[in-house]
C-alpha cells in the first residue's frame, strides 16, 4: 500500500511556505530518499508527477516532491499560478535555498517519516530548469549521493535577454512572458537578472557539473523542442561520473501534458522512470 502525504507545509527561508508531498510504501525497511525538483512554470502536481511519485514509491523509495516557494502557487491553490507577484520575485538562489530546506527536513531527527528512510542515501532528481538547481545543489552538498537530471538545461546565462531587450527590462523593472496553457502574462521582475549576476559563479551549471563526483544520470529526449538535446551532451562532457541516456523521439515532458487524466504513464515517461529507478537502485 502506497502512503501519500500531500501538502505538508515547510517554513521557507524567504517568508513563504514550501508545500511538500511524501509518497512511500508502508514496508519496514529503510528506503532511499528521492527529492524531485520541478522546472520553470512547473509545480509538484503538474501532469503525471503524482504517478511518478507512486512509481518510485512502489519501487521501494520514499519520494518527496515540492513546490518552490516562489513558483506562483499558494497553500490554498498549489496548482497553477494564482500568485503572480511571487512568481515575478522568484530567482535561482531562492530555489536553491528551498531545496536546501527540503534536504534539511528529510535528514533532521524530527522528520516525521525518519523510521522509513536511509538518510545517508539521498537522490536528487531535477526536470528542465530544476535539473540545473539539482546539479548545483549536488555539487554543494555532500548529503546528496546521486543525481538524476531529466531534460536539464546546461546554462542559465544564455536564457537572459541581451541588448535593447535587457535595457528595456532594466528600465521597466518587469518583463512579461505569456503562459501558453493558462494564457497568463507572467511577470519577471528585474531582480531575477540582478540576483543571477550577483551569484553568477555559483549558478554556473558547468562549474557545478565538473565539481560533481557522485553518479549522475542524464536523460533527454532527442526531439525536445524546449531544451535542445545538445545541452545534455554538454553536461555529459562536464560530469566525470555520468551516464547519458537519450529517449528517441521524446519531447521535453516525455509525452505528458497537464492535466494528465490517464491512469498510466506515457510510453516515454515509463522508459525514463525505469532507467531512473534502475540507476537509483544501484
Amino acid at each position: 500500500m502506497i502512503v501519500k502525504n500531500k501538502n505538508i507545509q515547510l517554513e521557507g527561508k524567504h517568508q513563504k511556505p514550501i508545500l511538500t508531498d511524501v509518497f512511500y510504501k508502508e514496508e519496514q525497511f529503510k528506503k532511499p530518499v528521492v527529492i524531485f525538483c520541478h522546472g520553470y512554470k512547473g509545480f509538484k502536481d503538474w501532469g503525471a508527477w503524482d504517478l511518478v511519485a507512486t512509481t518510485f514509491a512502489d519501487a521501494g523509495f520514499l519520494f518527496v516532491k515540492f513546490n518552490f516557494s516562489y513558483n506562483g502557487g499558494t497553500i490554498l491553490q498549489p496548482i497553477d499560478f494564482p500568485d503572480l507577484e511571487a512568481f515575478g520575485n522568484n530567482n535561482y538562489i531562492k530555489e536553491l535555498d528551498d531545496l536546501n530546506t527540503v534536504v534539511d527536513w528529510v535528514t533532521s531527527p524530527n522528520f516525521e517519516f525518519k523510521n522509513q528512510i536511509d538518510s545517508s542515501n539521498i537522490i536528487v532528481v531535477g526536470h528542465s530548469r530544476g535539473g540545473g538547481i539539482a546539479t548545483i545543489k549536488a555539487a554543494e552538498d555532500s548529503r546528496v549521493t546521486k543525481l538524476i537530471t531529466w531534460a536539464s538545461v546546461s546554462d542559465y546565462k544564455s536564457r537572459f535577454p541581451e541588448g535593447e531587450i535587457l535595457d528595456k527590462w532594466r528600465e521597466d523593472g518587469v518583463m512579461y512572458i505569456e503562459n501558453g496553457r493558462t494564457k497568463q502574462k507572467m511577470p519577471h521582475y528585474f531582480q531575477f537578472y540582478t540576483s543571477y549576476i550577483q551569484n553568477e559563479e555559483r549558478l554556473n551549471i558547468a562549474i557545478a557539473a565538473k565539481k560533481n563526483k557522485i553518479p549522475h544520470l542524464i536523460i533527454h529526449g532527442t526531439k525536445d523542442p524546449t531544451v535542445n538535446v545538445q545541452e545534455s551532451r554538454q553536461i555529459k562532457d562536464w560530469s566525470t561520473n555520468s551516464e547519458l541516456f537519450l529517449v528517441k523521439g521524446a519531447d521535453h515532458v516525455f509525452g505528458i501534458k497537464h492535466p494528465w487524466e490517464n491512469k498510466s504513464l506515457s510510453t516515454d515517461l515509463e522508459v525514463v522512470l525505469q532507467k531512473s529507478i534502475d540507476f537509483a537502485s544501484l
